[in-house]
């Protein structure tokens, strides 16, 4: 892929839900970035930028009129693929909210895609750019002591986190619960301290209704050293942390929503850090990140072995 030249890129954001006004605030801070163009099925969604970016009901329009480098793709999970697809097929990078896809199968095609096309397709796992998680990351790399293991924890309620974005709750349109959504950022924080990683095991909670609100999956490096994901869709509060034991005993820890006392807090500088990662990535003339396929790997091995064992 031929590497960007130094101009501003124009991006356009395809979705306006909960997450959107994250991204809104990354480009004002980003000198490189401009939001040309934004895109939702709803009319009332557009009305705050009709002064600022050229505004579209279909993503399709958008991609046909408004003339932009890039798309930011921040629609309900069920519609990544289509999205992330008819994007790459007009050569346009693509930066996806995670995850890449809800089904395997989809996500390897849009991998294959953009490979076909020399096109950046990037998720956006957002808890790799949190402040503390970088922290421990430069505690783990100066430590004398390699990692024994690795615990990363994504406690929520889930009805609290969704907001007025409804279709979290909808097994169909989400790609299951707790792990389809939450699995690949702690999937992807497993992946940043440890490398590839493999399903050990997996166990699975669901509620009433068959959806999985709780898990603690065992991951395992090339290496061998291992990892514990805990996921809870149904927790009183919220907990997001991660938890390293080096082979000397040594002990280290990241509390992801420390110093951000707010709702959500910490995700106004990790936005910043995904939008500037991207732009990065598409200036240096990067393809396909294995990153968001990786993650999608590993939440359809947890389905499976549970299938397997049920």
């Amino acid at each position: 892929m031929t590497p960007r030249p130094e101009v501003r890129t124009r991006v356009g954001l395809i979705g306006l839900g909960v997450i959107s006004k994250f991204y809104v605030a990354g480009f004002d801070r980003l000198p490189g970035l401009d939001l040309a163009a934004v895109c939702d099925l709803r009319p009332d969604a557009l009305e705050p930028f009709q002064d600022v970016a050229k505004c579209y009901t279909g993503h399709a329009e958008l991609l046909a009129d408004a003339d932009v480098d890039a798309v930011v793709v921040n629609v309900p999970n069920d519609a990544h693929a289509t999205v992330c697809r008819d994007a790459l097929a007009a050569g346009v990078a693509v930066c996806v909210e995670k995850p890449l896809a809800i089904r395997v199968e989809d996500g390897r095609a849009l991998a294959a895609l953009a490979r076909e096309k020399d096109v950046t397709l990037f998720t956006s796992f957002h808890r790799r750019y949190n402040s503390a998680v970088l922290r421990l990351l430069d505690d783990v790399s100066a430590a004398d002591s390699p990692i024994r293991s690795l615990t990363v924890r994504y406690l929520e309620r889930i009805e609290e986190h969704a907001g007025s974005d409804r279709w979290y709750l909808d097994a169909e349109r989400c790609g299951g619960g707790c792990v389809a959504d939450n699995g690949p950022n702690a999937f992807d924080v497993v992946r940043l301290f440890l490398g590839d990683v493999e399903l050990a095991a997996a166990d699975v909670v669901r509620d009433e209704l068959g959806t999985d609100r709780q898990a603690s999956v065992d991951l395992r490096s090339t290496a061998g050293v291992t990892a514990r994901v805990e996921l809870d869709w149904a927790y009183e509060g919220e907990v997001k942390d991660v938890a390293v034991e080096l082979r000397d005993g040594t002990r280290l820890y990241a509390d992801m929503l420390d110093g951000h006392p707010e709702f959500k807090g910490s995700l106004w500088h990790e936005y910043v850090g995904v939008l500037t990662d991207f732009d990065a990535r598409l200036r240096g003339g990067q393809e396909a990140s294995r990153d968001g396929l990786a993650a999608l790997e590993l939440v359809d091995a947890v389905y499976r072995a549970e299938g397997a064992t049920r």
